[in-house]
């Protein structure tokens, strides 16, 4: 298919997904745009909804595995100034899409803006975080989420509530959406007060990553009141491995993928670790990966 001419400065072939995602696994897409503005992305998201191309959101790629054969569709990258913007007015906070998570924590922090800073250290985006309703220390980013700015196939922008975007745990009904922007409702604290949690929370979160690996994934959503860490290791799973992909031996929540790691080494070693995480205890755990 072609693009309008007033579109193709935007749009890349076959480009490389593997680069752009944590894992460092994956082939092409067929088409790949980075919009420098939200019209762009509107103009984009119409064109291929036009030209029956599916579409994907790239945000952060720190949850995202990524086939071999790559993607045939349109994958848009939020990465680009224009949707990654970071505004405050009074005690909202409204993030572009693809804002570092981490970004917006320090902004809200350092604007003495409660409600975000036990999320520090959590890596991708705004927006993956709030598709996963990433969750820690027992608070999930959905309920600090006052609305979430969505875009139509049709490329028409509206508006979701916190009750339609549908949070719950881990989980929220936007997946599959082209989420434009998120709305923070936040508490006015302390500034120090505030900073001293984060750093606390960093240092803490920052300790139990394997940071001699570059190429690494959460691949779980922790269960209900649990752990996956303590989890697999009372399971007896740390630092199993298939081929060229394995289980962090100290934090087995991670995975990580050596030299030579394929899509489907990954898939078979999270397969193996669930039919054994239920096998021993009945727990069936579900994925914090998106596939592509």
């Amino acid at each position: 298919m072609s693009f309008p001419d007033e579109l193709m400065h935007l749009i890349r072939t076959d480009e490389p997904l593997g680069p752009l995602v944590w894992l460092g696994i994956g082939g092409p897409a067929r088409f790949f745009a980075e919009p420098v503005d939200e019209t762009d992305l509107q103009r984009l998201v119409q064109a291929a909804n036009e030209a029956g191309l599916p579409v994907r959101i790239l945000g952060g790629g720190s949850n995202l595995l990524v086939r071999e054969a790559g993607f045939d569709g349109l994958v848009i990258s939020l990465a680009g100034a224009a949707t990654s913007q970071i505004e405050i007015n009074g005690s909202q906070m409204t993030a572009g899409a693809g804002a570092k998570l981490s970004h917006a924590v320090i902004k809200a922090v350092g604007s003495g803006l409660g409600g975000l800073e036990h999320l520090v250290g959590i890596p991708g985006s705004v927006g993956g975080a709030v598709v996963g309703n990433a969750s820690s220390d027992g608070r999930d980013i959905g309920s600090v989420v006052q609305s979430v700015s969505v875009l139509e196939p049709t490329g028409e922008r509206r508006t979701l509530t916190q009750q339609e975007a549908g949070f719950f745990h881990r989980k929220s009904s936007l997946l599959g959406l082209s989420i434009v922007a998120v709305t923070f409702e936040l508490e006015p604290r302390d500034v120090a007060a505030l900073t001293k949690r984060m750093q606390k929370l960093w240092i803490g979160r920052n300790a139990s990553r394997p940071n001699e690996e570059p190429r690494i994934a959460m691949p779980f959503v922790e269960p209900d009141e649990m752990n996956v860490n303590e989890l697999l290791q009372q399971v007896g799973l740390a630092g199993i491995r298939e081929g060229q992909v394995s289980l962090d031996a100290q934090s087995p929540q991670f995975l990580i993928a050596h030299s030579g790691a394929t899509s489907e080494q990954c898939l078979k070693l999270i397969e193996r670790v669930r039919e054994q995480v239920l096998l021993q205890t009945g727990i069936d755990l579900q994925l914090n990966l998106q596939i592509w």
